[in-house]
């Protein structure tokens, strides 16, 4: 049934709590698992000059230390989790509108689901869903799976 799945992910405990559940499937149908961080442009844009800017629109994400720690925390952790159930697991970094790089990642990649959290780091929680997840389930005609987060504390 699912041979290809997409796990977007921004590290937070709610896309991890997703991993959960993207990786429950991947052991089920032996599915290959991708695991997705997208630099949100449009949000770092105001913190960042024009120079560096230009380097998360290059894709130059290596020159920016501590994003690309950020990303590849978020990715290996995903790969790490996979790696404990023998599932192999492509890591990805893109720049771009979140919404919009999943959607096309997806439909690119010919995955057969989207596996991701009601919302990540960015603002405040929604009523129902984060923004991105909202886009995304708007962009894109791949099935989403989405997971919701409970803090036990």
């Amino acid at each position: 049934m699912y041979e290809r799945i997409l796990i977007p992910t921004d590290g937070s405990d709610v896309a991890k709590a997703a991993v959960d559940h993207a990786l429950d499937l991947a052991e089920r149908y032996d599915a290959e698992v991708h695991a997705l961080y997208v630099v949100d442009i449009d949000s770092v844009n105001l913190s960042l000059g024009t120079e560096q800017v230009d380097r998360l629109r290059q894709g130059r994400f290596g020159e920016m230390e501590e994003l690309k720690e950020r990303a590849d925390e978020a990715t290996g952790a995903v790969a790490a989790s996979g790696d404990e159930r023998g599932i192999d697991v492509v890591e990805h970094v893109s720049g771009g509108r979140p919404h919009k790089l999943i959607a096309d990642y997806a439909e690119d990649h010919e995955m057969d689901l989207i596996v991701m959290g009601s919302h990540g780091r960015a603002g405040v929680r929604r009523a129902l869903l984060g923004s991105v997840t909202e886009r995304t389930l708007r962009s894109t005609h791949v099935p989403i799976l989405v997971v919701d987060y409970v803090d036990e504390d």
